[in-house]
């Protein structure tokens, strides 16, 4: 659990690395396409394998941390949806643009499908193993939050920028 704490942490750390070195112009919505870009790669990127190889290969580990049943194949499947959501977390470094929404979108789903399970499970069944009810849990909220208001923020000042530029009346920005 506590490796969510430090891929969520590392990708402010990596992020605020980027902004210091980056050589575009430091605009608010220029901080959250790079902020969105690390949230990505790092946090749904890194994770994602991550979550796959403890659901594939401390499977049994990891249902206890839940209060799932050891053995359960589902394990496997669920381990399998983590790859493919990291792998668009990873391939969001080289691809950009509509890809980007895609990826916010799969990630989101998943999560926030995720976290609605936990709370079915902590008041249906009283489950409040660390795996259900613990850091994974408010990650499950967290992330896909910060994913949803970075795109969409990320996106409207890329608006406001192109009506600027095409001689539109200009988007007020947001301070």
């Amino acid at each position: 659990m506590a490796v969510f704490i430090i891929l969520f942490v590392l990708n402010f750390v990596v992020a605020g690395v980027h902004v210091l070195l980056d050589k575009q112009p430091r605009t608010s919505g220029r901080v959250a396409e790079i902020l969105l870009l690390w949230l990505l790669v790092i946090n749904t990127g890194l994770g994602g394998p991550y979550a796959f190889s403890g659901h594939t290969f401390a499977a049994d580990e990891v249902a206890a941390s839940i209060g799932w049943p050891a053995g359960n194949p589902f394990q496997t499947e669920v381990g399998v949806a983590n790859l493919a959501i990291g792998t668009l977390g990873i391939l969001s470094y080289r691809i950009r643009g509509n890809f980007w929404t895609a990826a916010v979108i799969a990630t989101s789903v998943w999560l926030l499908g995720a976290a609605a399970i936990h709370v079915r499970e902590m008041a249906a069944e009283g489950s409040y193993n660390p795996g259900n009810a613990g850091v994974v849990f408010y990650m499950d909220i967290i992330g896909p939050a910060l994913l949803i208001a970075l795109l969409i923020y990320s996106q409207y000042t890329d608006r406001a920028r192109a009506g600027q530029a095409g001689g539109e009346q200009p988007v007020q920005q947001i301070r």
